[in-house]
């Protein structure tokens, strides 16, 4: 691929006040140190506020980092607010709205450290994605740290969206993803699911569209304040997600070239 020199990182927050400035402290720590500085040259943080309640945009947009526009500038922080439709749709808002090298997106919690970012771009050198993984090489599994029923669920997620959707992708809910523009733009135009089952999407076109795929492992943790319950509205609305995406794609073809 031709040479890298920006990045781009969405955030995708809803109703963050509490954890939003400690995360974005963690972030900008991280990329002003020596870590950071094997990032490409220009980078830029995106807050998507999905239509928050609580003043999240507002403590973004007051903080240091933001840009002002200035030539040169090479860390800064962009906030943009959209009508709250979903982690998909402030993801995909995010996505569609950059225009760096790379686009990554992580949760606005840094459950997954900033100083796994190197890994997923080093991916990107050869592959048009590059999907976070919380199993290890050796078989550790890091989502064990969660709770008993959330694993329990999320295993029949997994063998449901497996059989139906995503093959042999085994963390598709990782929240740490990255892409080239070209694949990123491609894939998120043609995403239709903004519940939570938008990851799985995303998989699906990838394969189908036969992008060049990386599963890299990374380091995450459990941090506690999801706002998600395993209400029976959520699981009838995820099941009929996951049944819907071949349907909704079923006249898609690979990517040209």
């Amino acid at each position: 691929m031709p040479p890298v020199g920006s990045l781009a990182i969405v955030l995708p927050a809803y109703n963050e006040a509490e954890r939003i400035g400690p995360a974005l402290d963690e972030l900008f720590e991280y990329l002003r140190s020596p870590g950071g500085a094997v990032l490409p040259d220009r980078l830029d943080v995106l807050v998507v506020d999905d239509g928050s309640t609580d003043g999240t945009a507002a403590l973004v947009a007051a903080r240091p980092e933001v840009s002002s526009g200035a030539t040169g500038e090479r860390r800064s922080l962009r906030v943009l607010t959209v009508p709250h439709g979903g982690k998909g749709a402030a993801v995909r808002a995010g996505v569609l709205a950059s225009e760096a090298d790379l686009i990554v997106f992580a949760d606005a919690d840094m459950a997954t450290p900033p100083g796994q970012l190197p890994l997923l771009v080093a991916a990107l050198a050869d592959h048009d994605v590059a999907f976070g993984s919380r199993i290890q090489p050796d078989g550790t599994d890091m989502r064990m740290t969660q709770p008993g029923m959330r694993r329990i669920l999320g295993k029949l997620f997994h063998l449901l969206a497996s059989i139906w959707v995503t093959g042999a992708v085994q963390d598709t809910q990782c929240g740490f993803k990255g892409f080239t523009r070209s694949a990123a733009h491609d894939l998120f135009a043609m995403q239709q699911i903004t519940s939570i089952v938008f990851d799985v999407e995303l998989v699906y076109l990838a394969r189908r569209r036969r992008y060049r795929m990386a599963i890299v492992p990374i380091r995450w943790f459990d941090k506690r304040g999801s706002r998600m319950s395993a209400r029976p509205s959520l699981a009838i609305r995820v099941a009929w997600d996951l049944f819907r995406i071949p349907l909704l794609h079923r006249r898609l073809t690979r990517k040209p070239g």
